[in-house]
């Protein structure tokens, strides 16, 4: 039971960094910064990676 709780947490969280993450990559001063030098901030690199990754290791956790 404990497990399926924590396997739904890790997704919902898991949802909302990788929402922050986008909204980060898409944001204007992100698009000035990729457009001058090509790099994108870390933060949206490391929202949306961490997203995926929890919301996959949530999954599992419901299986």
């Amino acid at each position: 039971m404990n497990s399926k709780i924590i396997g739904i947490v890790l997704v919902i969280a898991g949802v909302f960094l990788a929402i922050w993450g986008y909204n980060i990559y898409d944001a204007a001063s992100s698009q000035v910064t990729r457009a001058l030098s090509g790099d994108t901030p870390l933060e949206a690199w490391a929202g949306m990676a961490g997203g995926i990754i929890c919301m996959l290791i949530g999954i599992t956790k419901l299986k």
